[in-house]
């Protein structure tokens, strides 16, 4: 018997692997594989998933009218120019649906978020890694490997695994520098975190072009990963692209709810950037006193390089063993490195105490070998 066949491509693609969130046989886990927000779920928007039961049994405004209003106040954006979809992830995968496909090429960093290659490959698109340096997607090199058949260049600003951030100067050049006909996508799943001054999240360039589209989530700082939301700004012609492609009630009236719900809740951002701000370094500083590389990061993580694949598997088996879930990222090109999320206060307390920890037991290794 034969079976159906997909399109060649389609079997070349690795699935996604997601962070983990639990260790056989251990009671306590601190996970911090994911990125998600160090606080949980904003009160409102839990009273707002709660009370949103009732509705369920209906279907979704399929426009998202209310959310992309209430996201046009909170940011001072037109709603006519957003586009919401179950996560961040569901329009990059529309995006390069709609702009890649057979004959077209897709450029993103060597160490870029991995759904750019999986939804360039799912198009049947050539998806171009560049080079970074500096663990910094290189500007330069990426316009260099443009060619005519390039049709979308995907960005993460500030990068998810490395943690690295490009300014809006550099940014706004290489928009410039980028043929009139190449999309641009800005991912800012990390906005919310950025407290550089020379950071520009992606509206201003959406405004000044034509050719520029912002994604951002509500699985971060807004501690709503679980009920999958995320949302673009882009140019009326992309807009109109995307509304013709997406499902057509591809938002839950939960997550509606919650993510509106969410943009109101007094102070929460604030508090969250705050935290992140206070932590970050801290946890930065614990794990490079026990003499662990640990790259600049704007997110709300860092990667702690190790310099050999051996050295992060024992590190990571290490920390499972004491409950703690970080992230291997052999996946992107980088098996030596782990990325941590900066959780909680006493988390972050618990990772620099399991790296501690982890360096007394290899010098006691050491020290009897």
């Amino acid at each position: 018997m034969t079976s159906p066949s997909p399109r060649p491509e389609i079997l070349g693609i690795h699935p996604y692997v997601a962070g983990e969130s639990d260790i056989p046989g251990v009671n306590r886990v601190v996970k911090l594989s994911s990125n998600e927000g160090a606080f949980g779920v904003p009160p409102s928007a839990k009273k707002a998933i709660i009370e949103a039961t009732d509705e369920v049994f209906r279907y979704p405004d399929g426009s998202a009218r209310h959310l992309r209003a209430a996201l046009g106040k909170r940011w001072g954006l037109d709603p006519e120019r957003i586009v919401c979809g179950a996560g961040s992830d569901d329009l990059l995968y529309q995006l390069a649906l709609s702009y890649g496909g057979p004959d077209r090429e897709i450029i993103m960093s060597a160490h870029g978020f991995s759904i750019y290659k999986i939804a360039g490959d799912y198009a049947g698109s050539r998806v171009v890694k560049v080079p970074e340096r500096h663990m910094t997607a290189d500007l330069d090199a990426m316009l260099g490997a443009v060619s005519p058949a390039t049709r979308l260049v995907f960005l993460a600003n500030p990068n998810n695994p490395t943690g690295s951030m490009i300014s809006g100067d550099a940014v706004a050049r290489f928009r410039a520098a980028l043929p009139e006909h190449v999309l641009l996508v800005l991912d800012s799943a990390y906005a919310e975190y950025v407290t550089n001054p020379a950071y520009e999240v992606g509206v201003k360039l959406v405004d000044a072009t034509g050719n520029t589209v912002m994604t951002r989530t509500f699985s971060k700082i807004f501690g709503l990963g679980g009920m999958r939301i995320g949302w673009c700004y882009a140019p009326p012609a992309v807009v109109d692209v995307l509304n013709r492609v997406r499902g057509p009630f591809n938002v839950s009236v939960a997550a509606q709810a919650a993510a509106i719900a969410a943009l109101s809740e007094p102070g929460w951002v604030e508090a969250g950037r705050e935290h992140n701000a206070r932590y970050r370094p801290v946890l930065a500083a614990g794990i490079k006193a026990t003499g662990v590389k640990v790259w600049p990061s704007e997110g709300n993580f860092v990667m702690a390089d190790f310099g050999t694949t051996e050295k992060a598997d024992a590190a990571d088996a290490f920390l499972r063993a004491r409950g703690i879930i970080v992230r291997k990222i052999g996946g992107y090109g980088l098996p030596h490195c782990l990325r941590i999320t900066v959780g909680t206060a006493e988390e972050v307390g618990l990772v620099i105490e399991g790296f501690q920890n982890l360096a007394r037991s290899q010098a006691r290794a050491s020290s009897h070998g």
